[in-house]
């Protein structure tokens, strides 16, 4: 999907890492959450509260999900899942535009 109707946007931006991550939060009708953001080339740490459908569009990066003791080369687009309450890391080779989506 390249376009999300009847959503708000919530103006304040969400911002990580020293600004190098940054993402803007969508509310839609049906009480879903997605953000939309931007990593700048880096490593990073995300913690997860809620399970995440992590949808990657643009960039090369490494990803290592929970569980594992190495990180994995991707290059977008690729999405991947990440469950609740765990954490996951990210080593962003070049700007990644991603989008993801909180399963409740």
């Amino acid at each position: 999907m390249s376009i999300f109707n009847n959503v708000n946007i919530k103006k304040e931006a969400n911002v990580y890492f020293d600004g190098k991550v940054t993402s803007r939060t969508l509310e839609f009708e049906d009480g879903s959450i997605k953000s939309l953001g931007i990593m700048l080339p880096g490593e990073y740490t995300f913690n997860t509260a809620d399970a995440e459908i992590m949808d990657m569009y643009s960039g090369e990066f490494e990803v290592k999900l929970p569980g594992s003791d190495r990180f994995e080369p991707m290059t977008a687009p690729c999405s991947f899942n990440v469950g609740a309450n765990t954490s996951f890391d990210v080593i962003a080779k070049s700007v990644v535009d991603y989008c993801c989506s909180y399963i409740k």
